[in-house]
């Protein structure tokens, strides 16, 4: 599939991924800077120079739309690295997140999809499909390399670790709703990590 560019004499037919990759990047530039109300397919379609109609036929709602656009925004600002170490990669990781929310100008419009995506289905796949799950499947992979390596016990609970550490941040966010900044971050990893019991505690 390929699209004519409007108000471009010359340029021709652009291939479906650029067009794709266009509309994409222009949604996340709304969402950031105006919040989820404003990705709509008309603004979207025009600031990427794209029909409205090829939209309707890539995303079944503006919502859907703007939730992979927020996931192709953040996948390069919140990557995982693996650098042997998981404390300091999971501390690196969530740092990035932390400040991806509260200084990079996430926090609103992701807050808006999450309660957005209890109303809208089609919202709630996408987020789920194109962010949450493979987000997850992201931190996944990293901790069964850290048990492979004898970082973590054979028999940890890496979908509880994940739920611990960045369920965390959206709890304090979505649900408590109070401040919160990097200085939480290494705590809870370590809690993560390591658990709260003494290290000769009874806990068993």
């Amino acid at each position: 599939m390929s699209e004519n560019v409007p108000g471009r004499p010359g340029r021709g037919r652009r291939p479906a991924a650029e067009v794709r990759a266009a509309v994409l990047a222009a949604a996340g530039r709304i969402l950031l800077r105006d919040g989820m109300r404003a990705v709509t397919f008309d603004r979207v379609a025009t600031e990427a120079g794209a029909s409205k109609t090829t939209l309707y036929k890539w995303w079944p709602s503006p919502g859907a739309l703007a939730a992979e656009a927020y996931f192709v925004r953040s996948r390069r600002v919140l990557e995982l690295p693996d650098t042997g170490d998981v404390r300091a990669d999971l501390i690196t990781q969530l740092s990035a997140f932390v400040r991806w929310l509260k200084d990079e100008g996430a926090e609103r419009p992701m807050s808006e999809l999450v309660g957005a995506a209890q109303l809208d289905p089609d919202l709630a796949r996408a987020w789920s499909t194109t962010y949450a799950q493979p987000r997850r499947e992201l931190a996944r992979e990293r901790l069964r390399i850290a048990q492979r390596q004898g970082q973590l016990r054979e028999d940890a609970d890496l979908d509880i670790i994940v739920d611990q550490l960045w369920g965390a941040c959206y709890h304090r966010l979505l649900v408590l709703k109070v401040p919160f900044d990097e200085s939480i971050v290494a705590r809870l990893v370590d809690h993560a990590l390591y658990g709260a019991a003494p290290p000769r505690g009874g806990y068993r």
